[in-house]
């Protein structure tokens, strides 16, 4: 078990009373926070309000199909890096294919295997704090080259106008020159 999992919340969406309630009790005792829904709308009401670390996501669902909760989930900028596998008794190539296009990043297919649905989940949580710890990362190494040219900027400046106080001290015209060229440039 991850040490990461007491933080990590699963938002498991399937119409199957269940697969829902075995999947739940399954994530809880691997130590995953789990919020089932049973429905696509009240899965994206929640998660508006407070978005899961990664959704696992039924296809056929009545009103919203999980195609549908995907997309929905890839428009909100809030949610649109949260992870995404679908978990479906569909397994042909079209469904799947139409699943990554929706917005997923992985499909199981059921009946699934407890182990290789801990191990995907495990694997999208890594990968997503991967992305955000990058993404901070660069944040960071931006804010780093903005400053370090400011200070090369801010050094060349004093350089120059150091040259321009030298030359003034020797040659008062020229010194007097340099600056107006500066003060017009």
């Amino acid at each position: 078990m991850s040490k990461n999992h007491e933080s990590s919340t699963v938002m498991v969406v399937d119409d199957n009373l269940s697969n829902l309630k075995i999947l739940r009790l399954f994530l809880e005792d691997a130590g995953y926070k789990a919020k089932a829904y049973t429905n696509g709308k009240e899965a994206l009401k929640a998660a508006a309000e407070s978005p899961p670390d990664i959704f696992l996501l039924d296809i056929n669902m009545p009103e919203m199909d999980g195609f549908a909760v995907s997309e929905a989930i890839r428009r909100d900028s809030a949610m649109q890096d949260v992870p995404i596998l679908f978990i479906s008794a569909l397994s042909g190539n079209d469904d799947k294919l139409r699943a990554f296009q929706a917005g997923g990043e992985d499909y199981i297919t059921k009946p699934f295997q407890f182990d290789e649905v801990q191990a995907r989940v495990e694997t999208h949580l890594k990968l997503s704090r991967m992305r955000k710890e990058l993404t901070e990362h660069n944040r960071n190494l931006e804010q780093l080259v903005i400053n370090k040219t400011k200070e090369l900027y801010d050094s060349q400046l004093a350089t120059i106008f150091a040259l321009a106080k030298l030359a003034e001290h020797r040659d008062n015209d020229t010194g007097k020159h340099v600056e107006r060229v500066q003060s017009y440039t």
